[in-house]
C-alpha cells in the first residue's frame, strides 16, 4: 500500500513529481540532476532531505504494492494514479507539479510511454488546458 501525505502538501506534490521520474522504469541521473539544478525540492517547499525521503518513501512503496506492475516501467496502476493525483486539489500547486513532472521527463529529451500517461492521467483529472509547447519553450531554453 502507498503511503497517504496530506492533501496539497509538498509531501504529495513531490511524490508526483519523483514518480514521474520513475514512471521510465528507472531513476535516470539526468532527471536527478535536472531536479537539483531547479531547486525541484524549494519550490516544493521541502528541505533536500525531505525530498530524498520522499523518493526513498515512493521505492518503498512501489516495492511493497501488490497493485503496481513492473512490466516494462515502473508504474501504477489506473486507481492508485486517480488517487495519488486527487491529493493534489489547489489549482497552482497542480499547475506547478505538472510543470516539474514535465521538467524532469524531459531532461533526458525522450518522453517516454510512462511518462506521458503520467502527463496526459494528471491534465485529464486535474481539467487542465493541454498546451501544445509547454515543454518546447523548455527544451530552447536547455539547448
Amino acid at each position: 500500500m502507498i503511503r497517504a501525505y496530506d492533501h496539497n502538501s509538498p509531501q504529495a506534490a513531490a511524490r508526483l513529481v519523483a514518480l514521474a521520474m520513475f514512471s521510465d522504469g528507472h531513476l535516470d541521473a539526468k532527471e536527478l540532476e535536472r531536479a537539483e539544478s531547479m531547486g525541484l525540492h524549494e519550490q516544493l517547499g521541502l528541505s533536500r532531505r525531505e525530498w530524498h525521503t520522499v523518493l526513498h518513501g515512493l521505492c518503498k512503496d512501489m516495492l511493497g504494492c501488490t497493485r503496481l506492475t513492473w512490466a516494462d516501467a515502473c508504474t501504477v496502476d489506473a486507481l492508485t494514479l486517480r488517487q495519488l493525483l486527487s491529493e493534489i486539489s489547489d489549482p497552482t500547486l497542480r499547475e506547478r507539479v505538472l510543470a516539474l513532472c514535465l521538467a524532469v521527463a524531459e531532461a533526458d529529451r525522450v518522453i517516454t510511454d510512462g511518462e506521458a500517461l503520467l502527463l496526459a492521467a494528471a491534465v485529464d483529472q486535474w481539467g487542465l488546458p493541454t498546451r501544445a509547447p509547454a515543454g518546447a519553450a523548455n527544451r530552447q531554453a536547455l539547448s
